[in-house]
């Protein structure tokens, strides 16, 4: 018999609890053509030579997981960009185009790696201005790049060439001015902003009060600043500090993580990914005589849903909706893929993880997946696997085995102005623009000396 196609796949997930990021039920899932057909108690489709049944009973069904950001196979930190500032901001037509063409909603503006990446707050507030007028969602890494650069000539002029020089050039309060400088400079064009990989609490206490005070902004810890820390710097082993090494760094102060998640969990911030940027021992080996030669980078592309879990459902810290929420829905709702993707729903994608919250596993780089030879969560013990893995409605991976080819992922174009971020954003501009005062002329004398400026 000729392999099915993708279309081909016939679904049935039966005897599960099926969990989306507002409330869970105990259901069955019949998927047809890679989309979710029904959800409900005791299905029994027809049958046929193309039914694969799966069976869920005490695991619960959720939502495939969106991973926010990801570099793969990202030049960097080898070689100097080519660009120079002007090539790199006439793209305004060319925005406009991946917007209104490509489907891209999204675009990213580094405050930090001076002279490579770095813009400033002109250029963030040129970019943050097109961005809402073609209705993208503007992202930033926050962090103040030219105070990183000042840190690091100075850590390196008392000696400190280690993998803790990276950290104690580019302190906290670094990445949190950066980041109520992009939220104010955001706000004062009106446009919605996403902090990328939020490392610390200062960062993160910007970002919660200004949520509170009505601001458009979103913050995304990663895998990495909720599941360990930046002590692992000042480990004597040279590979094993610098194997931690990313920008922003991970914070010695070792509650970071559980205050991210608390923060996480409450809504404070929004979403998680992992920025998964991966380089093994001897790519990090650059920088053995100069941390800022160190490239940056971790995983976690692997290990996110399991580290969340962990760290955040099995702690008592937020409920399995609040996972969904933070794992998928929530991304999906801010670029603007929901609900074909971030729910289990009929009409939905059938992008979908059985998942068993009784089961552990064990996180080491002898048995992870990713082509690295170390992981920052090594020894980690993680309640909370994915049993089954449906992609587009074909099952991708089953009881420890993958059943996938190189090539298979797809592509989704995403419409600009996502509802969920810009209905406040269009609102505002209606109403909330300046308006200036209806007074008399002025009549009286006029200087006949014009002021000159000393």
């Amino acid at each position: 018999m000729p392999p099915r196609t993708r279309a081909q796949w016939r679904l049935l997930i039966k005897g599960g609890k099926v969990v989306n990021d507002d409330l869970s039920v105990m259901a069955d899932v019949y998927v047809e053509d890679g989309v979710v057909q029904q959800v409900g108690p005791n299905l029994n489709p027809e049958p046929s030579t193309g039914l694969v049944v799966l069976d869920a009973t005490n695991k619960l069904v959720i939502p495939g997981g969106i991973d926010t950001h990801t570099h793969m196979e990202f030049p960097f930190m080898g070689s100097r960009s080519k660009d120079d500032f002007y090539t790199g901001t006439k793209v305004k037509q060319e925005m406009e185009s991946l917007v209104q063409n490509k489907g891209v909603n999204s675009f990213k503006m580094f405050m930090a790696y001076k002279d490579i990446y770095m813009v400033n707050d002109e250029e963030l507030y040129e970019a943050f201005s097109c961005c809402k007028e073609l209705g993208a969602v503007a992202q930033v890494h926050a962090e103040n790049g030219e105070l990183i650069a000042q840190g690091a000539k100075k850590m390196l002029a008392m000696g400190i060439t280690g993998p803790e020089g990276h950290e104690l050039c580019r302190p906290e309060e670094v990445e949190a001015e950066a980041t109520q400088r992009a939220i104010t400079i955001a706000n004062a064009v009106n446009c919605p902003l996403y902090v990328v990989h939020v490392m610390s609490k200062s960062s993160a206490k910007v970002i919660s009060n200004a949520r509170r005070e009505g601001k458009v902004v979103y913050g995304e810890p990663i895998a990495a600043s909720l599941g360990t820390d930046g002590t692992n710097y000042w480990n004597k082993d040279w590979a094993h500090a610098a194997a931690y090494v990313m920008g922003p760094p991970l914070r010695p102060d070792p509650s970071t993580p559980g205050f991210l998640m608390n923060l996480l969990a409450n809504d404070d911030l929004s979403v998680t990914g992992t920025d998964n940027c991966t380089f093994d021992i001897c790519q990090k080996a650059l920088g053995k005589d100069d941390f800022t030669k160190i490239p940056n980078g971790v995983n976690g592309v692997e290990d996110r849903m399991s580290v969340i879990w962990e760290k955040g459902v099995h702690s008592g810290k937020m409920d399995e909706n609040r996972f969904v929420a933070v794992t998928s829905t929530n991304a999906a709702k801010i670029f603007n893929l929901y609900p074909k993707k971030g729910r289990i729903a009929v009409g939905s994608d059938a992008d979908i993880v059985i998942w068993d919250p009784k089961a552990t596993r064990t996180i080491s780089a002898k048995t992870h997946h990713q082509a690295n030879n170390f992981n920052i969560f090594e020894g980690m013990v993680c309640h909370g696997v994915p049993v089954v893995t449906v992609s587009r409605g074909k099952v991708v991976y089953e009881g420890g085995v993958f059943n996938v080819t190189a090539g298979e992922g797809k592509y989704v174009s995403r419409p600009p102005f996502p509802p969920y971020v810009y209905k406040r954003v269009r609102q505002r501009e209606q109403v909330c623009q300046p308006v200036s005062v209806k007074r008399a002329p002025y009549t009286g004398t006029v200087s006949g000396t014009a002021v000159t400026r000393k």
